[in-house]
């Protein structure tokens, strides 16, 4: 079962990434999904914050995956946009499994490489209102459509 859910501002999408946190648990993955500015950074800012992450969050684009281990579990963000799909040598799936949370951006570039448990976020953006976004959400696995049911 897919959720929607429209933001209309940066705050608002910050907010849901922080409801979502609230029910974080440890080698959760979250594959997010969106065009360029549609505010993939911005979600994975706000979770950040409810983590109690110190360090800015900015978008791993050329470090590929940045690990951020201040806050209350180790948070893995990774962009796999410049990879063109290879990720064999990079070791991805093994922060699966690390006990902290791993977001993913661009992870619709690298279907074969994502676990089956996982809860899939695309953000679209709305060409009305240059604030507004769609929010489709897709939960793949109990724990994570228990963590909709809790949270949406």
């Amino acid at each position: 079962m897919d959720y929607k859910v429209t933001t209309y501002s940066e705050e608002e999408t910050i907010e849901l990434a922080q409801n979502i946190e609230s029910e974080k648990f440890p080698n959760m993955v979250i594959c997010l999904e969106g065009d360029l500015g549609s505010g993939k950074t911005v979600f994975t800012k706000g979770f950040a914050r409810a983590m109690e992450i110190e360090e800015e969050i900015t978008s791993p684009t050329f470090n590929i995956i940045k690990e951020y281990d201040s806050g209350e579990m180790p948070l893995y963000h990774m962009d796999v946009y410049r990879l063109d799909g290879k990720v064999e040598d990079l070791g991805i799936e093994e922060y699966y499994t690390k006990k902290g949370i791993t977001i993913i951006e661009w992870a619709d570039m690298i279907p074969e490489y994502l676990p089956e448990h996982r809860l899939d976020i695309k953000i679209k953006s709305s060409e009305e209102d240059e604030n507004k976004r769609i929010i489709t959400i897709t939960p793949h696995g109990r724990k994570y459509e228990d963590l909709c049911e809790d949270v949406l």
